[in-house]
């Protein structure tokens, strides 16, 4: 392994990024321009990842750039679009855990952006570890590359160990946990110190600065080793495995130079003594590290400076100065100088980086504004809506008081021209056949768009009984989002639909019942005028009140309140056509205050722009209020002067239907448009929604195969038995005396630790008699079988726990621990006395660590004859 560590990188599956956000795009944003920019954007953002997840990188800095790139526009990109509704899943494999041959690597998908943040900022730190790894540290500018690289690492994985639990929605796995992300920034860390230490050392600097330097690259060292060591999770790992030697050695040797350097100090001090005691503290130091950990760094140089100095100082000081050499707790601690830090991770990290998405809104100005928008049209329904009421309410009056038709009607054999005006203007928008018909599509919409939200909530509802069969299966290992949880803002957001279209279908009904009412009246005013002349009764002719005065003031009133009406009409144009954007204001309130308070801007805005509308529809209300008032006052001295006959009252009625129907129609027709159009709006709408529905379930699908995949695969993984007992005569050596078997060597730390219980026995099992000899012989012969091992005998050595481990978990195998040379004197099996076999021999020495088992050594020929090509069997045989 080198010298100096590096990280691997995770991988990752590729995605498709082109489908959902450019689906989220043409449906935002309308056609045109910046919507076929946007989607040119999307496109360059799939690229981009696929450069720097897709194919493997190159230890340089343009590599490093690429990824650099791309988390940056992760970045900016992320509070524009609506991530968590798009149900983009991200899948990465475990960097360490190379899982099993069953069960192939561990992996986690998750449908969240952070997840891919954290992932790929992770491979920032592992490819700055692997840039630093591979440079001349001879050189200046290598060692500049080396620790800058070493510091953006360390920053990259003290980042995510602040962010990940927060950016993810479960445990995340164990390369990206915050433990260890911790222990690998404090390992990029140590290096970076290590080279400066290296640096200073090249520019000779003053030995109390380098032995500062090394004192606290040891201090780096320790700390991580202890952090990789003692955590439950990380030495079960063959990348730590690996690591942990290292990291000893590491402490060791740049503790040795330390101490080196520190020596020197005091030889110039003249403290002799000193530098004897520092110097021999560093030879141990550097023998330990040459015993132990010699296959993983290289001491040898670092051995032969302290050697030398060593030499000299001992030569000097017997010699010449004769100064006491201090125990090394009686000695002064050196001192410390850091000069790294982890490189705090402040976007944008590329320095090439320009933003795809530059002119794109953040969702949360995408948010503000259509909440803005509804609040505008609120405002513009409600002054619309006062607007329309009044008109409603003026129409309503004159109709109940026959106006202006009564003064129109002064002959009484005629239509009023008033009433032919409407007449014509029913027939000019289809008339009664267009109301009809608009009423029959109206059920027809609703019936569509039940079916498209019905279908929405099934899916939702299917994939959530299946999520929790699973989860009644699993239980605590069905580990992802509840789908119950995961749908509540769809379920609320179809609960609104549902509720809008109930009051639509009640909306309808009156509608239909206000038809149904003046229906007769609508088809009587789509006839001809002679036909319409011949439905209305005739009268007596008032012709004596055409001059009158209390008529020409009736006439002036009824003008006025056109004109009013007429004002409303243009008010009404002009409350509509105003147009005002908020982007910008919300823009800079999210950059200045990183929030955005919706309501008070959108309010400030609301009153300058529609301040002065407001005004001017209070001010018609009251003229039109004025004006009725005077009407109703005027038309009772009117009708006090006309003739009240039975005729006249029935033709009176009439008319006053007819002025009726005309406004309910026209009322009608609007309500019905409106309708029509309300529902194919909704229609367009509700499809959005089942597209969401549709890609949530799909992606908790696939989430859901992912899921189902990792549990069979850690099933798979799964040991048959946890521990198992194995049988003294096989794992324990024994002998007639114990007392003089020599203690066996203890064997080194095997890779895999099962416990192991070794019970006492009470007889092996019996040996079938040989081929040669008959069954009555052999019980005749045969006397007892000897007695198995003691249950005294020594157990098998068991390895220390990892968490205990000083030296390289993974030395040199030396053979399997609980292996030793059977003793050939010990054999249940064999009969003593009758074949001239004695019934122990010698105990034999075990092999030495490392040896493969010797042959059995020569004994007496087995009595019994044997087969052609049969061997003596050396093991015990069932």
């Amino acid at each position: 392994m080198a010298t100096f560590i590096s990280v691997p990188f995770k991988k990752s599956t590729e995605v498709d990024l082109v489908k959902p956000l450019s689906k989220f795009v043409t449906a935002t944003y309308p056609v045109g321009e910046e919507q076929a920019e946007y989607i040119r954007a999307v496109e360059e953002l799939n690229k981009l990842r696929k450069s720097a997840l897709g194919r493997p990188l190159d230890k340089h800095e343009s590599s490093l750039d690429i990824l650099l790139r791309y988390y940056d526009q992760l970045c900016v990109v992320e509070p524009k679009f609506p991530f968590p509704e798009l149900c983009l899943t991200f899948t990465w494999k475990d960097a360490f855990d190379k899982g099993s041959l069953f069960g192939g690597s561990v992996k986690l998908a998750l449908a969240c952006l952070g997840y891919e943040k954290t992932c790929v900022l992770f491979n920032i730190g592992a490819l700055a570890s692997q840039i630093a790894s591979e440079q001349n540290l001879d050189s200046d500018e290598g060692l500049k590359a080396a620790a800058k690289n070493y510091q953006v690492a360390s920053g990259a994985f003290a980042h995510i160990k602040d962010t990940v639990l927060s950016m993810l929605s479960r445990e995340p796995t164990m390369d990206i946990s915050p433990e260890t992300a911790s222990t690998l920034s404090q390992i990029m860390l140590a290096q970076a110190q290590e080279v400066f230490c290296i640096k200073a050392t090249s520019d000779k600097m003053k030995d109390a600065i380098i032995a500062k330097l090394a004192n606290q690259a040891a201090d780096f060292y320790g700390d991580a080793f202890k952090q990789c060591q003692y955590k439950e999770n990380l030495p079960k790992y063959f990348y730590f495995q690996e690591v942990l030697p290292v990291l000893a050695a590491k402490h060791c040797m740049m503790q040795a130079t330390a101490e080196l350097h520190q020596a020197a100090l005091a030889n110039q001090k003249k403290r002799f003594g000193e530098e004897i005691a520092r110097l021999q503290h560093a030879t141990e130091l550097v023998k330990t590290v040459a015993s132990r950990y010699d296959e993983y760094v290289n001491v040898k140089d670092l051995s032969e400076r302290v050697n030398r100095a060593l030499t000299a100082a001992k030569k000097d000081n017997d010699f010449i100065y004769h100064d006491r050499v201090p125990e090394l707790k009686d000695l002064e601690h050196i001192g410390k100088a850091t000069l790294v830090k982890a490189t705090a991770i402040q976007n944008p990290l590329s320095q090439k980086f320009s933003d795809l998405f530059e002119k794109m809104v953040p969702m949360a100005v995408q948010q503000s504004v259509s909440m803005s928008n509804q609040r505008k049209a609120e405002t513009v329904n409600r002054l619309v809506g006062s607007l329309r009421e009044a008109t409603n309410l003026c129409n309503g009056v004159l109709a109940s008081l026959n106006l202006p038709a009564a003064l129109e009607d002064l002959s009484g054999d005629s239509v009023p021209q008033s009433i032919l005006e409407k007449s014509r203007a029913v027939m000019s928008q289809g008339g009664l056949q267009s109301v009809e018909m608009l009423i029959k599509e109206l059920p027809e919409l609703l019936t569509r768009n039940r079916e498209i939200l019905d279908e929405s909530l099934k899916m939702l509802n299917d994939e959530e009984a299946t999520d929790n069969e699973l989860r009644a299966k699993f239980n605590q290992r069905w580990n992802r989002t509840p789908s119950g949880d995961l749908y509540k803002p769809l379920r609320t957001e179809g609960a609104n639909f549902s509720s809008v279209l109930d009051k639509a279908v009640a909306a309808d009904q009156v509608v239909r019942e206000r038809f149904n009412t003046h229906c007769e009246m609508i088809a009587l005013l789509c006839r001809p005028e002679n036909e319409l002349n011949a439905a209305i009764p005739s009268a007596n002719p008032t012709k004596t009140l055409q001059g009158s005065e209390v008529v020409s003031v009736l006439r002036a009133q009824l003008t006025q309140l056109d004109e009013v009406k007429q004002e409303r009409e243009a008010l009404e144009e002009e409350v509509k056509a105003v147009t005002f954007d908020l982007s910008s204001s919300f823009l800079t309130a999210l950059a200045q205050d990183g929030a955005i308070n919706e309501e008070a801007l959108s309010t400030s805005a609301l009153q300058t722009h529609y301040g002065n509308h407001t005004e001017r529809v209070q001010k018609s209300l009251r003229a039109q209020e004025e004006l009725l008032a005077k009407i109703q006052t005027s038309h009772q001295e009117f009708s006090a002067l006309k003739q009240s006959t039975n005729e006249a009252n029935a033709r009176e009625e009439v008319l006053k239907k007819l002025a009726a129907a005309h406004d309910n129609y026209t009322e009608i027709s609007s309500n019905l448009k409106e309708g029509t159009k309300f529902y194919n709006d909704l229609t367009e709408i509700l499809l959005k929604f089942q597209n969401k529905c549709s890609d949530i379930v799909f992606a908790r699908k696939t989430e859901r195969d992912e899921l189902l995949k990792e549990l069979q695969q850690s099933i798979a993984r799964e040991p048959s038995a946890p521990s198992f007992n194995v049988p003294a005569y096989q794992s324990t050596p024994s002998s007639t005396n114990p007392a003089s078997a020599p203690t066996p060597t203890p064997a080194p730390a095997p890779r895999t630790i099962f416990p192991q219980t070794t019970p006492a026995k009470a007889a092996p099992p019996a040996r079938p008699p040989p081929p040669s000899v008959t069954p009555q012989a052999a019980s005749s012969n045969a006397p007892p079988s000897s007695a198995p091992a003691a249950a005294g005998s020594n157990p098998p050595p068991v390895a220390p726990a990892a968490s205990q481990a000083q030296g390289p978990p993974y030395p040199t195998y030396q053979g399997y621990p609980g292996y030793y040379q059977m003793p050939v004197g010990y054999n249940p099996y064999m009969y003593g006395g009758q074949y001239g076999v004695p019934y122990a021999m010698p105990y034999q020495t075990p092999p030495a660590p490392g040896s493969y088992p010797a042959a059995p050594p020569n004994q007496q020929p087995y009595p019994y004859p044997q087969q052609a090509g049969q061997q003596q069997p050396y093991y015990p045989q069932q």
